[in-house]
């Protein structure tokens, strides 16, 4: 399908050393900063080509050219060929800013605004400005723009319904989503000032008496059928999960009525509405998982692939750990520096895969419009990035000198380090060049009998039994973390020698 500016493919990221294709929106002090900024450091990973600005009066700001007005966006970004748009006028009424970011969002462009990094986090941790955060030394690469314009195909003009749309993945899938002008966005969350606060940014006010927000449990597999009933939706995007792993190691009921049966509801539901697409969201973890967020996961992945084969295509997307999504890395160690505490780390040596929240919302976009059934989709994140090493980069942008890492082992069902792709599944290409693919084993012959002994053990609220279960039904899960070397009591400066 092609729109009426002429949208062309992208693809997947710009050419190397020249970063993300910039748009920069407004001329004034504010814009002309960040363009210094970006000239002087190619490692932010954005090149700047140019500013809109509705002075006339201006052509060219630090040597680059003032290609039109703000409402100019979507014919500039398409003939220039912008991955990223950001707003750099201060005061900028959020009208405008919606305005802005529905346009960028037609040509397949991200949005950011100034601040904008360490907003990311949490929107209100730290005020700052781009220059604060060096994305790409954190996660140990350049960021890749991975939303095509052609997801206008399959979003535009239908009815899109997300879950867990108040989190932070939800939430900016809901950004982006509606960018893509819907003809009706459905936003479901259990937490209903959650949703408050996200029809307040999108429509500009939040009365709550919008029929598109909807307070409701993906627990409840009646009402799950009820809503889907209702509003027939044509693609659906589950985000809503319980993703802490501490915490459902301590609590693992909760991760199966949520993770496990709340996916099923939400895919039956869906299924018998006749929804064409349904992506849910998953995670690196359950690749050879050992804690019960990864088993739930996993069992999560292959509800997916029972379901597959049918009128709605049905697919998974692994997340690697979401940079700056709520209670993830970077807003813990917001906190403890700022309160002057030493920066908890769980191992010397322990890595991660990282990806940002933009990179996470575009994955689950492209994998809904690659998608033929039961795949799952799995961002090129790179090689892993050492923990310590992540945190002597973060402090070290924020001028923060006097930070110590203090090491305090890993915890039950975390591993030293993860993987993308089990050893038993089948990884392969796919149209996107920086997204991966797997087709995983076939489930366990009597599935649905150990689903129901699993559902069972978690609504009597039997822990015991339900990590029996969990095991009975993943013969690949291991419960115990990896064996590591023992920690020394040592508390270890923030800045390593490669550093």
């Amino acid at each position: 399908m092609t729109s009426e500016v002429g949208i062309r493919p992208r693809s997947g990221t710009a050419a190397p050393g020249t970063g993300l294709r910039t748009l920069i929106v407004g001329a004034g002090a504010a814009g002309k900063a960040l363009a210094r900024d970006l000239q002087r450091v190619e490692d932010f990973g954005l090149s700047p080509v140019g500013f809109l600005d509705d002075d006339q009066t201006k052509r060219k700001v630090r040597h680059l050219p003032v290609l039109g007005r703000l409402s100019d966006l979507v014919n500039v970004a398409t003939a220039e060929r912008i991955d990223v748009v950001v707003l750099a006028i201060p005061g900028l009424p959020e009208t405008e800013v919606a305005r802005l970011a529905t346009a960028a969002a037609r040509v397949g462009a991200s949005v950011r605004r100034l601040p904008s990094f360490v907003a990311l986090l949490r929107r209100d941790v730290v005020g700052t400005d781009m220059r604060s955060l060096d994305v790409a030394k954190l996660i140990g690469r350049s960021e890749v723009h991975v939303a095509s314009p052609e997801v206008a195909e399959i979003i535009t003009g239908r009815t899109v319904l997300v879950t867990g749309a108040g989190g932070s993945i939800g939430s900016e899938l809901c950004r982006q989503v509606n960018g893509f002008a819907p003809s009706r966005l459905v936003m479901l969350d259990h937490d209903e000032s959650n949703l408050h606060r996200l029809q307040l940014e999108l429509r500009g006010e939040a009365f709550m008496e919008s029929h598109d927000t909807v307070v409701a449990d993906i627990r409840d597999a009646e009402r799950m059928h009820q809503i889907m009933d209702h509003y027939r939706p044509h693609v659906v995007f589950h985000a809503a999960a319980l993703k802490h792993l501490p915490m459902l190691e301590q609590h693992p009921c909760e991760g199966v009525k949520s993770n496990v049966q709340g996916t099923e509801n939400v895919l039956a539901a869906a299924v018998a509405s006749g929804a064409e697409r349904l992506v849910a969201i998953s995670t690196d973890k359950a690749a050879d998982p050992t804690s019960v967020l990864g088993a739930t996961k996993l069992l999560a992945e292959q509800i997916v692939q029972k379901h597959a084969g049918g009128r709605t295509v049905v697919s998974a997307v692994r997340f690697g750990n979401v940079l700056g999504s709520r209670g993830s890395l970077l807003p813990v160690l917001v906190a403890q520096m700022a309160a002057g505490r030493d920066v908890t780390v769980t191992h010397p040596d322990v890595t991660r895969y990282f990806m940002t929240i933009e990179e996470a919302v575009g994955l689950v976009l492209e994998a809904a419009r690659m998608t033929t059934g039961s795949e799952t989709f799995v961002l090129d994140m790179g090689s892993p990035v050492r923990i310590v090493d992540l945190v002597a980069n973060f402090a070290r942008q924020l001028d923060v000198r006097d930070v110590n890492i203090r090491f305090t082992g890993l915890r039950p069902g975390e591993k030293l380090h993860e993987a993308l792709f089990s050893d038993s599944e089948e990884c392969f290409p796919t149209s996107h060049p920086r997204i991966f693919a797997a087709r995983a084993v076939p489930v366990h012959q009597d599935f649905d009998d150990l689903l129901r002994t699993l559902y069972d053990a978690a609504h009597r609220n039997a822990a015991d039994e339900v990590r029996r279960a969990l095991g009975a039904a993943l013969p690949a899960y291991c419960p115990e973390p990896e064996p590591v070397a023992a920690l020394q009591a040592v508390t270890a400066a923030p800045y390593p020698d490669d550093y």
